[in-house]
This record gives structure tokens, C-alpha cells and sequence, in this order.
């Protein structure tokens, strides 16, 4: 079965009904279906909350997380994942990317899966992880 990781900027992309939506949205489908698996950092989970609390309201924010809860999408915690967090951290420290991008780029590249972004700052990994790059 593949396996792919979410960064927040896809779901923001369906949130948003902006560029990409279609394609993120097909991708949920077939994952209802049982494949692929999909995955996103609890990190990348907490961009979207924070994001669209500061963009709309705390109500829409906790929307969008049970909206997220009810989609086939595991949500892959940091707490006692040492190799993921180090991951995270050589990125950070070695690109000019985002934290919270450092932790999706990580998960993809531990667990041998696809990122699905659309967000450009992920060149800067992309000789080191497969990207889908949605438009």
C-alpha cells in the first residue's frame, strides 16, 4: 500500500477551494477506499488549527479539526518519536524551511512516502523526498 504524507498547505488548499483542492480532495476519496494511507504530523495538524483560528475564528478552527478527525488520515504524534523530531531538526537547521514543514518533510522521508504539498518552500528537500506537487 503507498503511503503518503499531508502537509497543512493541502488541506488548506480543500479548506480554501483553492488551487489543488480538486486533487487533495481525490486523493481522500481513494483513501477511503484503503489507498493510499495517508499520514500528517501532529505538528502539521496544529499549522491548520493555528491558522485558521488566527484567519477565521476558534469555532471554525475546532470545525475543521473534527472535519480532519472524520477523514482516513493518521494523525502521527512527536512525543516519544526521537528520530522523527531529530529528522525535523537536521532539516531546520541545514534548509530554509519552516519548522512545521521540517516535521512533514521528516515523516515523508522516515517513512519512505510521498509528500503532497503545493507549497514551493519544499524545494529545498526535494532531492531527498518524492513530492507531489499539487496545482
Amino acid at each position: 500500500m503507498a503511503t503518503k504524507v499531508l502537509d497543512s498547505h493541502a488541506l488548506m488548499a480543500l479548506f480554501n477551494d483553492e488551487s489543488g483542492a480538486e486533487e487533495v480532495e481525490k486523493l481522500l476519496v481513494k483513501a477511503e477506499g484503503g489507498s493510499p494511507k495517508l499520514l500528517m504530523s501532529v505538528i502539521n495538524w496544529g499549522e491548520i488549527y493555528y491558522s485558521v483560528m488566527r484567519g477565521v475564528s476558534p469555532k471554525m478552527a475546532e470545525e475543521k479539526a473534527k472535519e480532519i478527525a472524520g477523514m482516513q488520515i493518521e494523525i502521527v504524534p512527536v512525543d516519544a518519536d526521537l528520530h522523527l523530531v531529530r529528522q525535523a531538526a537536521i532539516f531546520k537547521a541545514t534548509k530554509k524551511m519552516s519548522y512545521a514543514d521540517c516535521f512533514a518533510a521528516a515523516l515523508a522521508k522516515l517513512r519512505n512516502a510521498e509528500l503532497i504539498t503545493g507549497d514551493p518552500e519544499f524545494k529545498a528537500v526535494e532531492d531527498q523526498i518524492k513530492i507531489d506537487w499539487i496545482k
